[in-house]
C-alpha cells in the first residue's frame, strides 16, 4: 500500500474513504468482511463510507462515533462518516438541489465538528454529490452548497478541515476544479489542496476502473478509468492548514486479489505543518 505506517505521531491524523458497493450485490458478507479486516489493519481516526447500510457501520468501525448523511434509499443504501472522537457538533445538508438532483435518492453532505488530539478544531465534510455522468451541473450546485456550509462553520469556530469522499467527478469536471481553487462557480471561490495530488503529482490515482472485475460487472462497464474518490484539506489565501504526510490508494485487493468494492479508497495521514501558512521561514539569510 506505500509509505502509509500502521502507527503515526500523535500531532497526526489517519483519514479513509471508501464507497464500499452496497452489500446486496457481489457476495456482500464476504466483501464486508475484506473491508473489515482492512479498516482494522489501518486504524483511521475518521472514516467517510458511502453506499453502507446503518446498521452495518458499528461492526466495519467498531467504538468509533456515527454521524449518518440525511438521506436514505429505499434499499438502505446511505452514507455514513464515522470518527475515533466525539462529534461537538453535526450539520447535515440535503443537497437536492435541483429536480434532477432528487433522482439520486441519497445524497447529501455531514459537517462535523470535533477535537482532534495534538491539532485541535476539526471540521470533517463528508460529501456525497449525484452520481450520475451527465449531472455535472448538479455536482457544482452541491459542491457549493457544501462549501458554504463549511464556511459558515468555521466562521463561528476557527478549525482545520478536511473534504472527502465519493465525488463522482473527475479532477477536471467543474465541481472538483472549485473546490481545489481552479475556478468560480455561483459567484463563490474556496481552496482546498488535493491529497492525492500531493503525494502523487502526476500520477493518475484511477479509483472507478474497468480493470476492476466489479466495475466491469458493474452498471457501468464502459467508463474510463477515473478518479473520482477524494482527501481534500481545506487552505488559506496561503496554503493549507494541515500537511500531507501521505496519502495511498486503499482496499486494491492486493496482488492479485479483486478489491473488495467497485471503488477504491484512500488513506491520508495528514500532520500539522511546521509553521503556520502566511509566516516568513526565520532565519532565512536570502542570497
Amino acid at each position: 500500500m506505500g509509505p502509509v505506517s500502521p502507527t503515526r505521531p500523535a500531532a497526526r491524523i489517519r483519514v479513509v474513504t471508501l464507497n464500499a458497493l452496497s452489500p446486496q450485490y457481489a457476495d456482500g458478507p464476504r466483501r464486508r468482511e475484506a473491508i473489515r479486516a482492512e479498516l482494522r489493519r489501518l486504524d483511521p481516526d475518521v472514516v467517510a463510507l458511502q453506499e453502507v447500510v446503518c446498521d452495518e457501520v458499528p461492526d466495519l468501525v467498531p467504538g468509533h462515533r456515527l454521524a449518518p448523511h440525511p438521506a436514505v434509499a429505499d434499499d438502505g443504501s446511505t452514507a455514513v462518516l464515522a470518527s475515533r472522537w466525539p462529534f461537538a457538533r453535526v450539520h447535515r445538508l440535503d443537497l437536492d438541489v435541483t429536480r434532477r438532483a432528487r433522482e439520486f435518492p441519497w445524497g447529501g453532505a455531514v459537517v462535523a465538528e470535533l477535537d482532534a488530539p495534538g491539532l485541535g478544531p476539526l471540521v470533517v465534510a463528508h460529501h456525497k454529490p449525484c452520481y450520475q455522468l451527465d449531472l455535472e451541473r448538479e455536482r457544482e450546485l452541491q459542491a457549493v452548497a457544501t462549501a458554504e456550509l463549511v464556511e459558515r462553520v468555521v466562521a463561528e469556530r476557527p478549525a482545520h478541515v478536511v473534504l472527502l469522499g465519493d465525488l463522482d467527478a473527475t479532477p477536471d469536471a467543474a465541481s472538483i476544479r472549485f473546490l481545489t481553487g481552479r475556478q468560480s462557480l455561483e459567484g463563490v471561490s474556496v481552496s482546498y489542496h488535493d491529497a492525492w495530488e500531493t503525494a502523487h503529482p502526476g500520477e493518475p490515482g484511477h479509483t472507478f476502473t474497468p480493470a476492476n472485475p466489479l466495475v466491469a460487472a458493474g452498471d457501468m462497464p464502459l467508463v474510463r478509468p477515473r478518479r473520482i474518490d477524494y482527501v481534500l484539506v481545506r487552505g488559506t489565501s496561503h496554503g493549507p492548514t494541515l500537511r500531507v504526510a501521505a496519502c495511498e490508494l486503499a482496499f486494491t485487493g492486493g496482488p492479485g486479489g479483486t478489491p473488495p468494492s467497485d471503488h477504491l479508497g484512500l488513506v491520508a495521514d495528514l500532520a500539522l505543518p511546521d509553521r503556520p501558512p502566511g509566516t516568513f521561514g526565520a532565519g532565512f539569510a536570502g542570497d
